[in-house]
């Protein structure tokens, strides 16, 4: 009998409008930070048209195979003076064994989509209160690399004067990067520099660090960014200072979506706020 004095009171506590305070007093910019649960075919649409936006953008940049070049030719010697230019080496070890490159290379081509999209739709189901903010640290980390682009036009290793790093793509005639082989004409050769496989690699690592309860898969959110770093350079499609620069993007990223949101995208709640009531009010045992 008091249980069901309670479930009542609680159900009814439900309908009743929100105080003045808690609403309607807020202003409009107030309202647009809160949290809210995402609408699937608003979310599909949305991401949709983003990467379309963005591979529009990212291939309309003028190729500056000169500056381009140059540039790389930049990086590779200040690598050298500092001790880390070991990209050269990693790409002639790696190449020397063929089902190993072959794997990096689909590795490349495909994870990038695969597990970002994954990290969005788990995202999605499982921490809805914590979607909008996360996908805008991922969607301002790319809308920032596009300036890099434009900025600073990179030839990638395999693609330097003198022969020196090999194009594991073109050698093994696997399809890897969209700037080899039949696709090369698709996408921009010389968008090298920031590397968004760093940065949306590490934003889904960190992503699952922090949000994953498994411990297993935890540690697995610290190995995939670690992996992608060592394909990357295996393949010859990257320097390690354009991983620096991809990581530089996702902090710009983060902190776009802590100005907005006040905090963190992790700290916020894992629910909405209406869904959250909901969930209390009917949870097995208390219907």
């Amino acid at each position: 009998m008091g249980d069901a004095t309670v479930r009542t009171r609680e159900r009814l506590e439900d309908g009743v409008p929100h105080p003045v305070a808690g609403t309607t007093g807020r202003s409009p910019l107030s309202r647009l930070r809160t949290p809210r649960r995402p609408r699937l075919w608003f979310e599909i649409l949305l991401i949709a048209l983003s990467y379309w936006t963005y591979s529009l953008v990212r291939n309309a940049v003028p190729e500056q195979r000169t500056a381009a070049l140059r540039n790389a030719d930049w990086i590779w010697r200040v690598e050298q003076q500092l001790g880390i230019a070991v990209e050269e080496s990693v790409n002639h070890a790696v190449n020397s064994v063929t089902w190993l490159v072959v794997g990096m290379n689909y590795y490349y081509a495909t994870l990038h989509f695969v597990v970002t999209l994954g990290v969005l739709v788990w995202l999605f189901r499982s921490h809805p209160g914590r979607y909008a903010a996360t996908r805008l640290v991922l969607f301002a980390t790319t809308g920032v690399a596009l300036v890099g682009y434009y900025l600073y036009p990179l030839a990638p290793p395999r693609l330097m004067d003198g022969g020196h790093f090999i194009d594991t793509v073109m050698v093994h005639q696997t399809w890897g990067s969209m700037a080899s082989g039949d696709l090369k004409n698709m996408s921009n050769q010389y968008a090298a520099m920031p590397s968004m496989h760093i940065g949306w690699s590490v934003w889904c690592g960190l992503t699952i660090f922090a949000l994953a309860s498994v411990p297993w898969v935890r540690v697995l959110g610290l190995v995939y960014p670690a992996l992608t770093l060592v394909v990357i350079v295996a393949t010859a499609n990257h320097f390690w200072l354009d991983a620096v620069g991809g990581v530089l993007c996702l902090a710009f990223g983060f902190g776009v979506a802590a100005a907005w949101y006040g905090r963190l995208p992790y700290a916020l709640p894992r629910l909405v706020p209406d869904a959250a009531r909901r969930r209390r009010v009917w949870l097995p045992g208390r219907a």
